[in-house]
């Protein structure tokens, strides 16, 4: 248990006074000192096993030496020039990386941003611009970010949305497939795909196809749980898109770079979008996002419809050529598939013997961890997923929830398997001191979550 926490509650509550609250979504009184690979530590000394990677950010770990290096490196030649009015070699070669690694078989370009959000923004000015038509759908549950466009796709949290009004227009959403708690009660031996009829009857009755611009799908519904849809499903939604001219686009930021075993979780289904959206784990936690998409698409906007003073900051861009050689050299996608299978087969075990979980999913190493109160009513557990977490924290894991209930377990891919091991261990651990009632109430103050 931690007991030397003096200077987090100080840094807490100095914190408190100059950053609202809007724009924190706390956990526990973590504050970060330094960190290496899966390793973070506290500003009063405490080790933690990372098993969140900042959100999804850090999927080579923290301060990768190869990283570091090429940071320092472009720091020391020049940190910024506005790719606006100029040109960078390391903006070149990062661009022409992203569109060899990226799916599809076709001619692509690249426009830069600085965070996943903004990339977001960009997408619905690129669809809107190429397809001449104005609406968009996203899914519910889906999180795509905090500027107004990308708060608009989303469908997650009503504190996003409420007293910042009016959002983008004609933005639509549908339900996510979610196998575990289907709408329909249907088994995957008898699902004939019900809940895109959803889609179907909106462009029956009230959405005409041909005004639709682009359909927007986390690959893996990342906030919205880790959902991972049927194979069938992307399928079908993807094969709807080409028989009415819309755009399929998939959001990677957060299962982007190696995360599920593959450069990005849309190939696991075998389909190739027309753009992708990232950002997160780019640069290994710099400031970066990007889109990809058709040369065609791409060249539907005019200057300066799409340009950012920092974007493609050539500190951020050594920072993600690095780190896309990181994942190739080290093989961090085939250890991301490894570590995630080993780390399911662990979940499972615990699942066998804790009613409170009640599914345990995902690819590679991006896994959720669903607590239920009751396994038939799958009634969301959301105060033993904070009370857990809590607890993880004071034993040193670094963990949290989303959607309410999911452990969401996603560390670095450079974590090895004896600091999976130990923290497996501290959650088994925790999972049980809740079930006896062992983490007392008080600490969902501090464990808000989301």
């Amino acid at each position: 248990m931690k007991e030397n926490t003096i200077r987090c509650h100080s840094v807490v509550e100095q914190d408190s006074e100059v950053i609202p609250s809007g724009c924190r979504v706390p956990y526990y009184p973590l504050v970060i000192k330094s960190g290496s690979g899966a390793i973070m530590k506290d500003v009063d000394g405490n080790e933690y096993i990372d098993m969140l990677s900042s959100a999804a950010a850090l999927n080579t770990g923290q301060a990768h030496p190869k990283v570091v290096d090429a940071i320092i490196k472009q720091v020391k030649e020049f940190i910024h020039y506005t790719p606006a009015y100029v040109y960078h070699e390391a903006l070149v070669k990062l661009a022409k990386e992203l569109t060899e690694i990226t799916p599809g078989n076709f001619s692509k370009k690249v426009a830069f941003g600085l965070s996943g959000s903004d990339s977001n923004d960009g997408m619905i000015k690129f669809a809107r611009a190429y397809t001449g038509r104005s609406k968009i759908i996203s899914f519910v549950g889906s999180y795509h970010g905090s500027t107004y466009g990308s708060i608009s796709l989303s469908a997650i949290s009503l504190n996003m949305r409420r007293k910042i009004g009016p959002l983008l227009p004609d933005i639509d959403h549908i339900n996510y497939p979610d196998c575990y708690r289907c709408k329909f009660d249907k088994k995957e031996d008898c699902c004939k795909l019900e809940c895109l009829e959803e889609l179907e009857d909106k462009f029956r009755n009230y959405l005409p196809p041909e005004e639709v611009a682009a359909i927007v799908m986390e690959p893996i519904a990342g906030d919205g749980g880790l959902i991972v849809p049927p194979k069938k499903y992307v399928h079908a939604l993807y094969n709807l898109c080409k028989k009415n001219g819309i755009l399929f686009v998939v959001d990677e930021i957060q299962q982007g770079f190696g995360r599920t075993g593959k450069w990005f979780a849309i190939e696991n289904f075998d389909v190739e979008p027309d753009i992708i959206v990232m950002g997160k784990s780019i640069a290994s936690g710099m400031p970066m996002s990007a889109i990809v998409a058709r040369s065609e698409i791409m060249e539907s906007l005019d200057a300066p419809a799409h340009v950012f003073t920092t974007m493609a900051n050539p500190v951020s861009c050594s920072a993600a050529l690095a780190t896309i050689s990181v994942i190739k050299e080290e093989e961090l996608m085939k250890r991301s598939k490894e570590l995630g299978d080993y780390l399911k087969v662990r979940f499972n075990e615990m699942k066998d013997k804790y009613s409170i979980i009640g599914d345990v999913r995902g690819m590679g190493l991006s896994i959720g961890v669903d607590l239920v109160t009751d396994r038939n009513t799958k009634e969301r557990a959301r105060e033993a997923a904070a009370k857990i977490c809590y607890r993880c924290w004071e034993k040193g894991v670094i963990l949290t929830f989303f959607s309410n209930n999911v452990l969401r377990v996603q560390p670095p891919l450079v974590i090895t398997k004896e600091q999976i091991d130990k923290a497996v261990a501290i959650i088994e651990e925790s999972i049980n001191e809740y079930l006896k009632g062992d983490i007392p109430d008080e600490v969902l103050l501090e464990a808000k979550g989301w």
